[in-house]
This record gives structure tokens, sequence and C-alpha cells, in this order.
């Protein structure tokens, strides 16, 4: 047996030609089936899916997480600060009343119907009429601070 002689076991693979011009074959080098198959195919940018997936929040019953009063009662007070103390966000945030992750999506709002008879000083708190009277009616002081009638939207 000589070399000119071997015959190949397998016959040599021929691409199917298709006579539409180039090199490509049957799917024109776009794979088979799907979007990217399909000629005027278009996909969306990621971005896009990604916000269409997030959450939305609509309608007349949403509040928004940021500017939220976050309601404090009188009665924590009262077991928490001295007499002549003052009372503001950063003081409450540091006796742990409120948290500072809290403290930074909104304002503070002292609420409260109970009896004070520690003598405060309120600084830079939203308060109810309710709760400013029990303050000044316990012989402490309100100062720059709102009066809001509305009631506040604590978690």
């Amino acid at each position: 047996m000589q070399l000119h002689n071997l015959k190949r076991i397998t016959p040599r693979h021929h691409d199917k030609i298709v006579g539409r011009g180039g090199k490509r074959g049957t799917t024109a080098g776009r794979g088979t089936k799907g979007q990217k198959a399909r000629s005027g195919h278009r996909i969306r940018p990621e971005s896009r899916d990604a916000i269409k997936r997030l959450p939305k929040k609509r309608g007349y019953r949403f509040l928004p997480a940021v500017g939220r009063a976050i309601a404090v009662p009188l009665a924590r007070l009262k077991y928490n600060f001295v007499a002549g103390e003052v009372v503001s966000p950063a003081s409450l945030s540091a006796k742990r009343l409120i948290s500072a992750k809290t403290l930074r999506r909104g304002t503070v709002k002292l609420i409260g119907s109970t009896s004070l008879t520690v003598a405060l000083v309120v600084e830079n708190c939203l308060i109810t009429p309710s709760a400013k009277k029990i303050i000044e009616k316990a012989g402490g002081k309100v100062l720059a601070a709102k009066t809001k009638t509305v009631t506040s939207h604590a978690k």
C-alpha cells in the first residue's frame, strides 16, 4: 500500500450552498431562530428593563419616604431626659430614641397626650399643639419649632 492508494473512512463534509450570494450558508451567520435571527430586530437596552422592574409607588395612598416626620411620644421623653435638658433631633438620636438612619430620612415630631413632669427645652422639632401645651405647662420651652396640626405617619 502506498500513499496514493489510501482512502478516507469518512467522506469530506461540504457546506450546503444556497444561491443568495455570500459564503454564509442557510442562516447567513445569524444562528437559528430567535429575535437576533429575524430581520429588523431591535434589542432594548438593559438599563430600561432594570428601571421597569423597580416597584412603582403610585396612588393617593402613597406617602414619600423622604421628609416623613418621625413621631416621638412625650411619654418616652419623661423617662430619658432630666429637667432643663435640650430635646433636639441630635439629642434624641444620641439617647437612641430614634436611629440615625431614620433621622436622615425625615424630621422629628413630638406628639403626646400624657402629662409631663419634667421641664424640657425643645429645639428644631415639629410639635403638635397639644404636646406644646403640655411642655409649657410643665415649665419647659419650645424654641424654633414648627407647629403642625397634621398627624405624623410614623412606622
